[in-house]
């Protein structure tokens, strides 16, 4: 861990001088940042590959509308997992439209437990597969801070490898021969945001519905409710308190393996690999502490805590979930506010994960 920490502080000093000149220019030009990354986390061991982050006004004169961003990785790692992902936030002029997307290609080994909040340690398979995930959400200005949005999701599952006869075999999950997902939705966005990558006030809060269906492609029948709610208070000298209370739902008699909610990660239960615990339904609250330390570097506090049940009424406390951890910030762009954050989470399950993202949790 400690060889990790040097190598990663050893990169953002070499690139400390670009960036300043990116901070002095940013309200006349994009600005872009590539680097080299080495990591290490519970799901991909060493990792090592390239991430860049483009951050830009399409309209350059609207100084009201929050700025844009761009940012793609490419890893492999150490478990033999390629990952490739690009995603980003679009700020239209004047914020009447609003546009989220990300495409991603992995070729994953995994580990699966089983389904549900109970599925024992114990019972760990190795699996393999390779996915094509592609997510697309356009909203429009309603009124006010109110936008209305239309989804398009698409995921494939192929070269599905794991244990004949094994926990996937006996649980008989859905989708472990491999499948296709396609999937189209609305949403409902409330956002008082001050700022798209690091908010020190606001109010956020989306409803959204996806419905995945055979007459556009899918091959099964199911919908996807996700509920997302987050508050941020400034405190003293830009200490902010974050909240975040998150609802993730199924509603179908076959919910796929890749779409069933799973929890842990680098975003949601740092701590927990992620995937830990997956069933139809789960609910998450998370909480994190965030203050500045010197110049570009800053710290975070947080700990999350949820369930996961295969219907609603299982989502409670019992079998309860927690992790809790910290972790620095370093601002790529201090007038824009992007952050490289490097988190440490412990879980009760006496797990833990070293986590390197650009841009905060949530």
């Amino acid at each position: 861990m400690r060889t990790f920490s040097i190598f990663i502080f050893l990169c953002l000093f070499k690139v400390n001088a670009l960036l300043a000149f990116m901070d002095t220019s940013a309200a006349k030009k994009n600005n872009l940042a590539v680097f080299p990354i080495i990591a290490r986390s519970i799901e991909t061991g060493w990792a090592f590959g390239i991430v860049n982050s483009l951050t830009f006004r399409p309209f350059k004169h609207d100084t009201s509308t929050r700025t844009s961003s761009l940012q793609g990785i490419g890893i492999y790692t150490s478990n033999k997992q390629l990952i490739t992902v690009l995603n980003g936030t679009t700020y239209f002029k004047k914020e009447d439209y609003v546009l989220n997307y990300q495409i991603s290609y992995s070729k994953f080994p995994d580990k699966f437990w089983g389904l549900g909040k109970y599925a024992d340690h114990s019972q760990m398979e190795n699996y393999s597969f390779r996915q094509f995930y592609f997510y697309a959400h356009l909203q429009r200005k309603i009124i006010g801070h109110f936008f209305g949005g239309g989804i398009l999701e698409q995921q494939r599952v192929m070269d599905v490898s794991y244990k004949q006869g094994g926990i996937f075999d006996q649980q008989q999950i859905v989708g472990r021969n491999g499948y296709r997902v396609m999937g189209m939705g609305a949403s409902i966005t409330y956002d008082t945001r001050n700022h798209a990558f690091v908010p020190n006030k606001g109010s956020y809060a989306q409803i959204s519905l996806t419905h995945f269906n055979p007459i556009i492609g899918s091959d099964y029948l199911y919908s996807n409710l996700i509920i997302d709610a987050k508050k941020y208070i400034r405190l003293y000298k830009n200490q902010v308190l974050a909240m975040r209370t998150y609802g993730f739902f199924n509603l179908g008699k076959e919910i796929p393996l890749r779409s069933q909610a799973s929890l842990g990660g680098a975003n949601e239960m740092r701590g927990y690999y992620d995937g830990r615990y997956k069933d139809n339904n789960m609910i998450l609250a998370m909480l994190e502490y965030r203050l500045p330390l010197y110049r570009r570097f800053g710290a975070a506090f947080f700990c999350s805590g949820g369930n996961v049940g295969n219907t609603l009424s299982e989502v409670n406390f019992d079998a309860f979930k927690f992790c809790y951890g910290s972790g620095i910030r370093f601002a790529l762009n201090r007038k824009e506010k992007l952050n490289i954050r490097i988190d440490y989470g412990f879980s009760i399950s006496r797990s833990n994960g070293l986590y390197i993202q650009i841009g905060e949790a949530f």
